[in-house]
């Protein structure tokens, strides 16, 4: 972490001016609170369980959304990022590039249309960028953009594994899409992408191991046909971290895509337990305080709904998951009950256990940085409302 207060925020700020918040407990609230220590952990964890499997880790950007996180995965060996839209990757990668940080770039949702097929054509001027299609008209906008540029795009079929959401539905859709990529010589076909999504949060070990090995045999299928039609699968991209010990075990895919393991988040806790897959550190919290304690069970805090995403349901009160709960109470207010043996007052201080981890981090500018109580840093959430 740099001494000098002129760094930019995405790569940290040491606080060197009168009145910066220096513990945790001054940092105004609501705000996104990140153990630095715990953070830092779970990306090495990852890296080493990944490296010691023979898999590539490709973590997943839209989790945090910052260049200095980032930063720190490729450095502790990612062979790239993984990115939901264009414009999360074009701005992490320009930040990056300021400190001459080359990325190899994984666009995991299928663009469409000549504006977004030209924006990846530019990007790939500056990164090596590989793009996921999962139907012609997605190979022919890419060949088109690139007709005057120098650039060139590897290209990842996306294959529907069970989720519905994206992706060919069979190896006869996959084939066509693959033998288009090969007719232009602006594009490389790459390999398949296979995103289980709907298994991520599956609860218990033994019900998510057997829906995984349903998931893979769709992508398997796939595989087959493509190279026995004379198209080599290089990469076999896909998996999250609810699977990411499964994927690693099955040895289906040889690049893992998970991004939720640098914070965890309520959600996880509840699907994942003991398992191994559960076993990253909590490093992410939202801090919030007490403003009204004039009733008899319950207080008012200052992080309502537009303080973390909803559609996990409510989070869990740090350290007292048990004694405690939480109650959406409005747009700027949560409700916590008072614990059984006590009550809490106006200006405590409560940590909170974010639902969702992903569209949470996507509500705050910043992402404040401590080891213990002190304050380390703040650092930029560089790609908050990249939604394009």
């Amino acid at each position: 972490m740099s001494n000098d207060g002129e760094h930019r925020r995405d790569q940290g700020t040491v606080f060197d001016r009168p009145g910066e918040p220096r513990t945790r407990g001054s940092i105004p609230t609501p705000a996104l609170i990140c153990d630095l220590g715990l953070l830092l952990e779970n990306i090495r964890r990852m890296s080493q369980l990944t490296r010691s499997a023979g898999v590539a880790l490709r973590p997943h950007v839209k989790s945090h959304k910052s260049a200095y996180i980032a930063r720190h995965q490729l450095d502790a060996g990612a062979v790239g990022l993984s990115f939901a839209k264009l414009a999360e990757a074009e701005v992490v990668v320009e930040r990056l590039a300021e400190d001459d940080v080359p990325v190899s770039v994984l666009l995991t949702s299928p663009i469409v249309g000549s504006a977004s097929a030209e924006r990846a054509a530019h990007l790939a001027r500056r990164c090596e960028l590989i793009v996921v299609v999962d139907h012609v008209d997605g190979v022919n906008e890419l060949d088109l953009a690139l007709a005057t540029s120098d650039a060139g795009i590897s290209v990842v079929c996306d294959v529907d594994v069970g989720l519905g959401r994206t992706g060919v539905t069979g190896p006869e859709s996959a084939l066509e899409v693959v033998e288009r990529i090969e007719r232009s010589p602006r594009l490389h076909f790459a390999g398949v992408q296979g995103y289980g999504g709907h298994l991520q949060h599956l609860a218990g070990r033994d019900q998510r191991r057997e829906a995984t090995i349903e998931s893979n045999s769709r992508l398997v299928s796939v595989i087959d046909v493509l190279e026995s039609a004379g198209h080599p699968v290089t990469l076999r991209t896909g998996g999250g971290t609810g699977t990411s010990g499964i994927d690693l075990e099955l040895g289906i895919l040889n690049e893992l895509q998970a991004g939720s393991y640098v914070f965890m988040d309520r959600e996880y806790r509840d699907a994942l337990g003991a398992d191994e897959e559960g076993r990253f550190a909590q490093s992410l919290t939202i801090a919030t305080t007490v403003i009204s304690a004039n009733q008899s069970g319950f207080v008012t805090v200052d992080a309502g709904l537009k303080s973390m995403a909803t559609d996990a349901g409510p989070p869990a009160v740090l350290g007292r998951e048990d004694a405690v709960s939480y109650h959406f109470f409005g747009d700027e207010h949560g409700l916590v009950t008072n614990p059984p043996n006590g009550r809490f007052i106006r200006g405590d201080r409560l940590e909170l256990v974010p639902p969702h981890c992903d569209p949470t981090v996507d509500r705050y500018d910043d992402l404040w940085l401590v080891d213990g109580d002190v304050v380390v840093g703040v650092v930029e959430v560089t790609a908050r409302g990249c939604s394009q």
